[in-house]
């Protein structure tokens, strides 16, 4: 043999472990490639029941917003009338209302206002900070701490 004959052998064996090692990478990819399949059937299978389940649900919630916004503006409508009915109120019972209780107050104050003779009412007395009480009041207030 030559060394010709030597690198051919060489360069053919080789090729073909090159060959084996495509062939094994090739069938390994073709089971990759089956996996893959049918996984993606699977998900599609599961997908499409979940899709209209889905677009139900979103059809159903369109509907009930579209409730909600009717009452809104059956709402809506129902208060601008009350509040007219108010300011129509107010404004018709609410000018003699007030006359008639100042009247009121007038006449009570006439007829039950004090007379020159009538002594004045004494003013409400105001706590001062860091005065003293009376004698009486400390006298009531320690009778009273001593009940308790």
């Amino acid at each position: 043999m030559s060394g010709g004959e030597v690198a051919g052998i060489l360069v053919a064996v080789f090729w073909a472990i090159l060959v084996s090692f495509l062939a094994v990478a090739l069938v390994r990819l073709a089971q990759t490639l089956r996996a893959t399949t049918k996984l993606v059937s699977d998900v599609t299978e599961q997908a499409v029941p979940l899709l209209a389940d889905a677009s139900d649900a979103v059809r159903s919630a369109q509907t009930q917003i579209d409730r909600v916004d009717s009452i809104a503006s059956d709402v809506q409508e129902v208060t601008s009338n009350a509040s007219a009915l108010s300011s129509t109120v107010a404004s018709t019972f609410g000018g003699p209302l007030v006359k008639v209780a100042a009247f009121g107050y007038g006449v009570r104050r006439a007829i039950g206002g004090r007379g020159k003779d009538a002594p004045a009412k004494e003013p409400r007395r105001t706590v001062i900070v860091g005065r003293p009480l009376p004698g009486a009041r400390r006298a009531r207030r320690a009778n009273r701490n001593q009940r308790d």
